[in-house]
């Protein structure tokens, strides 16, 4: 009885989120999204591309009421993907989701054949990263008295982490006879290592003699991992405090420290082991924003003389 009830139960809150009232193609809809869901989840794919491609699909599902999704053809797709470029204002990141959202369904969960949609996929806009210079980093920290905020913004900078790599570090992730840091699970599932700064190993210990945490290395309210945004406001206050006006959040603070390594001669292939990265091409995005070359190239206006 308890079962039949729980399943009732979802069926109603997969009802709501697909919002038809068909009931009969409610049915159909229903179960595709539900056999969706469980074969993301069954992929071991992260609660973040869970939610994002169950969205997608969920817009889907709704511009075709009245289809059973099975039979939804390749023309149809074609047409609601190129009325969604035409008349919504989607990133090219969106796009590209909304289409893998899509091939995820008929190519994994209705195990048809690869497809091809003759629709050329967005390009995405080549933006620099933001970075703050040495001495703008030095300003930002020495702004922070709290000295579990100074570490957090610390740990972002001494080994170029993630904001969710920082939150979700045990104590036992540091090692200090070995001088470093692991990061398990990190993006793509992958766990790696990076170097423990003297300096963070300083900080880290007199930020454990005032706080005592139990499990997280940083840890909010009850013992709970300390969030993401929290620490996103930590450093907002910190730029303000310190006077530095360029736009960049934590991530602004890995930016740095990749570009900073680049400057002082660290090796691309360094880098990217240390950043995490699967491609050196992602890396090389560094060698566009710093100075190493530029510096070294004098602009002519400096030679008329004026």
């Amino acid at each position: 009885m308890y079962v039949l009830h729980a399943f009732r139960k979802q069926k109603v809150f997969f009802q709501t989120k697909l919002n038809t009232k068909n009931t009969t193609v409610s049915h159909w809809h229903t179960l595709a999204l539900k056999t969706y869901e469980d074969l993301l989840t069954l992929k071991n794919y992260s609660p973040r591309t869970i939610k994002t491609y169950t969205n997608w699909f969920v817009l889907f599902l709704r511009a075709f009421p009245d289809h059973k999704p099975s039979t939804i053809t390749k023309q149809e797709i074609l047409s609601f993907l190129l009325e969604r470029r035409n008349n919504q204002s989607l990133s090219a990141t969106s796009q590209n989701q909304l289409i893998n959202a899509i091939k995820f369904f008929f190519e994994n969960v209705l195990k048809r054949p690869k497809e091809l949609y003759e629709l050329p996929r967005a390009q995405k806009p080549f933006h620099l990263p933001t970075v703050f210079a040495e001495n703008e980093v030095k300003n930002i920290l020495l702004a922070v008295e709290n000295i579990k905020h100074k570490s957090m913004l610390c740990l972002a900078y001494a080994g170029g982490l993630r904001v969710s790599e920082i939150t979700n570090l045990r104590l036992s992730d540091i090692d200090s006879q070995r001088m470093v840091i692991t990061l398990r699970a990190a993006k793509g599932k992958k766990d790696r290592q990076v170097m423990l700064s003297e300096t963070l190993l300083a900080f880290l210990r007199e930020y454990y003699k005032q706080y005592t945490p139990k499990q997280w290395l940083f840890e909010g309210t009850g013992g709970k991992q300390y969030s993401t945004r929290s620490i996103q406001k930590v450093l907002e206050r910190a730029k303000q405090k310190a006077g530095v006006k360029k736009n960049g959040a934590i991530h602004a603070l890995r930016h740095s420290f990749a570009t900073h390594l680049y400057e002082g001669g660290t090796d691309l292939l360094a880098i990217k082991e240390l950043l995490g990265h699967n491609s050196l091409r992602t890396t090389t995005i560094y060698t566009h924003v710093s100075t190493k070359h530029i510096s070294k190239v004098q602009s002519p206006l400096d030679k008329l003389g004026i």
